[in-house]
C-alpha cells in the first residue's frame, strides 16, 4: 500500500472530532516545547511539593516530602481518548506504508521508521498534531512499532532493574538500583492494553497466553525475564513484570564496591572456584528472591579456568559469562497440548553425557537437584547451582526433603554452602551482604553439618572470618601436592591482584576476567 492509498483509507475511518478549541491535547502548549506527558502525580513547583533529586537523558526523578517513595517521570502519551486515537491513527497509516525491515538493526528500524512516521505527520495536517509534539508522537508510534510501547523507555533505562505493571489506572511502578522502589508516570488505562503488550511479548518468543493458560514465565530476546499473568489468574486486571539484566554484568570488584563480599572472603571463593585445578568446589548460592543469588553464581563462575567445558541449565537464562566454551541449556513449558516439555531435569542427565567439567544449575527446584548431587557424587567436581533458603542449615534440610530429596550420604558432595541476604539497613537502605559462607562437613551415613568459615557482623557491616579451619582448604592442598602454608599464600596473592584491580577502577566483565584468568592458566602452565 503506498503512501496516498494509506491516508485516503485512514481519512475515510476516522473523522477527526476535535474542536479548534481542544485540538492540542490540555497539557501541550503551541507556545512552549512542552511535550504530552501522563502525570497522575502533582506536578513540581515553587513551593517545593515535589522536588528533583536526579535527571538523565529524558528520565526526571523526584520526591515529595511525606511521600516514602520516589517519582520516576518521562515524557509518556496518554493511551486514552483523542491522544490515544491519534497515535492510533498514525500507527495503523504506517503499518500500511512502511514495509518490513529485513536485515536491519533495531536502531537502524527506529530511525527508518521515525523518518516515515514523521513525513506522514506531515503530509497528513488534518490529524492536527501539534506543531512541537509532532518529534513525540512519532516516536510513541516508533516505540509501538519496534519496541514495547509506553515502557520502551523503561526497558531502555540501565538504571532499572525490575518494571511492574500491576493493572489498568494505577501506576507502573519500577525497581531502581539507587532509588529501589519508585512510582512512575505511566498509566494503562484499559486492561486491554496490557493484555496486547503482554500478546505481544507472548508472540515474539512463540509462546502464548489465555483464559487456560493464564501465567506466562519467559524470556524476552533481549534476555529480559517476564512474567505476566491475566484473569481468571489476577483478579484485578492484567500484570506484567519485567525484570532486566545488565549488558555489562557486575564482576568481584562491583561486589567488593559494594560492600557486597570482603577482599578477604573474595579471594578465597576465587580460590576454592578454580581449585588449582586440582579440586574445584561444589557451591550453592543460597538465598531469597531478588537477593542477588544469580549475580553471585555469575562472579563465581567467571573464576572457571577457560581451559574447562561448562554446561548451564536455567529455567530461564540469566547467567552472561565471558567464557568461550560455554554451553546453554534452558527449560521448555509444555505446548498448549501437553506435549514437548523439556524440563531442567532431563537437561542436567542430557549434560552428564557431553563430557562435561563443570555444571551449573540456574536454580534447584525438584528432581534436578537429585541429579545433579548424582554428579558431584560421581566425579563431577566444581558443580554450582542456587537454591532459595534462609540459612546454611537450612539448605542442607531443604535438598534433604521433598520434592528434592538428597539422600545424606549423598549431601557429603557439597562443599560450601554461600547465603546472599537483600536487607532493609537503617543507614544505607536496601543492601545485598553474603550473610554467611559455610562449609558443609561430610557426616558419613548420617549426612553432613556445617560450620561457618565467613559471618557477617551487621553492626559494622563486615563479612569477617570466623577463625574455623577450613577441612576443604586442606582437601585442595592434598589433591595438588601442596601445604596447607602454600594455598594460604595463595590467597594472599590473589587478594593482591584483587586489591590492585579495585585500586586502578578496573571493573568490568573483561578487563577482570582478563587478569583473573591469565593469573589461572599461568598457575596451571597453560600460558
Amino acid at each position: 500500500m503506498d503512501l496516498d492509498e494509506a491516508l485516503r483509507s485512514a481519512k475515510a475511518e476516522r473523522k477527526p472530532s476535535r474542536k479548534k478549541s481542544d485540538a492540542v491535547p490540555a497539557d501541550v502548549s503551541h507556545d512552549s516545547k512542552t511535550l504530552p506527558v501522563s502525570s497522575p502525580f502533582p506536578v513540581p513547583s515553587e513551593t517545593g511539593e515535589k522536588v528533583l533529586v536526579e535527571s538523565y537523558g529524558d528520565v526526571h526523578i523526584y520526591k515529595e516530602e511525606g511521600e516514602p517513595l520516589y517519582w520516576y517521570e518521562i515524557p509518556a502519551p496518554h493511551l486514552r481518548g483523542e491522544e490515544k486515537a491519534l497515535i492510533s491513527t498514525l500507527l495503523e497509516i504506517a503499518s500500511g506504508v512502511i514495509g518490513e525491515a529485513e536485515g536491519l538493526t533495531e536502531s537502524q528500524k527506529r530511525t527508518k521508521y521515525l523518518e516515515k512516521i514523521l513525513q506522514i505527520i506531515e503530509a497528513t495536517p488534518e490529524l492536527k498534531v501539534p506543531i512541537h509534539a509532532k518529534q513525540f508522537y512519532a516516536e510513541a508510534v516508533v516505540k509501538e512499532m519496534v519496541g514495547y510501547g509506553l515502557i520502551d523507555p523503561l526497558l531502555q533505562d540501565e538504571s532499572l532493574e525490575e518494571i511492574m505493571i500491576i493493572g489498568p489506572k494505577r501506576p507502573v511502578f519500577v525497581f531502581h538500583r539507587k532509588y529501589e522502589m519508585m512510582k512512575s508516570n505511566i498509566i494503562f488505562y484499559e486492561d486491554r492494553d496490557i493484555r496486547n503488550l503482554i500478546d505481544k511479548m507472548a508472540r515474539s518468543i512463540g509462546r502464548r497466553i489465555d483464559i487456560q493458560a493464564p501465567l506466562l514465565d519467559a524470556r524476552l530476546p533481549d534476555g529480559s525475564r517476564v512474567n505476566a499473568t491475566i484473569a481468571p489468574a489476577s483478579i484485578d486486571g492484567s500484570t506484567l513484570t519485567l525484570r532486566k539484566f545488565r549488558k555489562d554484568p557486575l564482576t568481584v570488584i562491583d561486589l567488593m564496591n559494594s560492600g557486597t563480599v570482603s577482599l578477604e572472603l573474595a579471594g578465597f571463593l576465587w580460590l576454592i572456584s578454580d581449585g588449582l585445578g586440582a579440586k574445584p568446589a561444589n557451591i550453592l548460592v543460597a538465598g531469597g528472591t531478588a537477593c542477588g543469588k544469580t549475580t553471585t553464581l555469575n562472579v563465581l563462575a567467571s573464576f572457571v579456568p577457560l581451559d574447562e567445558r561448562i554446561i548451564s541449565i536455567e529455567d530461564t537464562a540469566e547467567l552472561n559469562l565471558p567464557l568461550e566454551h560455554w554451553i546453554r541449556f534452558e527449560v521448555r513449558p509444555s505446548s498448549a497440548e501437553g506435549t514437548g516439555e523439556i524440563n531442567m531435569d532431563t537437561l542436567v542427565k542430557n549434560s552428564l553425557r557431553m563430557r562435561p567439567d563443570r555444571v551449573i544449575v540456574g536454580e534447584i527446584r525438584g528432581a534436578e537437584g537429585f541429579t545433579m548431587f548424582t554428579a558431584m557424587n560421581t566425579g563431577h567436581h566444581g558443580c554450582m547451582g542456587t537454591v532459595h533458603s534462609n540459612s546454611a542449615d537450612e539448605t542442607i534440610v531443604r535438598l534433604g526433603a521433598p520434592p528434592i530429596s538428597v539422600s545424606p550420604v549423598m549431601l557429603n558432595a557439597l562443599n560450601f554452602v554461600v547465603m546472599q541476604h537483600r536487607i532493609h539497613d537503617r543507614r544505607k537502605g536496601v543492601i545485598r551482604r553474603m550473610t554467611e559462607v559455610a562449609e558443609v562437613i561430610p557426616g558419613g551415613k548420617s549426612g553432613p553439618t556445617v560450620q561457618d568459615i565467613f559471618r557477617w557482623d551487621p553492626a559494622k557491616d563486615e563479612i569477617l572470618p570466623t577463625g574455623s579451619t577450613s577441612h576443604f582448604l586442606q582437601e585442595i592442598a592434598s589433591f595438588s601436592g601442596l601445604t596447607l602454608k602454600d594455598i594460604e599464600e595463595d590467597i594472599e596473592e590473589r587478594k593482591r591482584i584483587l586489591a590492585e584491580l579495585q585500586q586502578k577502577g578496573f571493573r568490568s566483565h573483561r578487563e577482570v576476567c582478563d587478569v583473573t584468568q591469565s593469573y589461572i592458566l599461568k598457575k596451571r602452565g597453560r600460558i
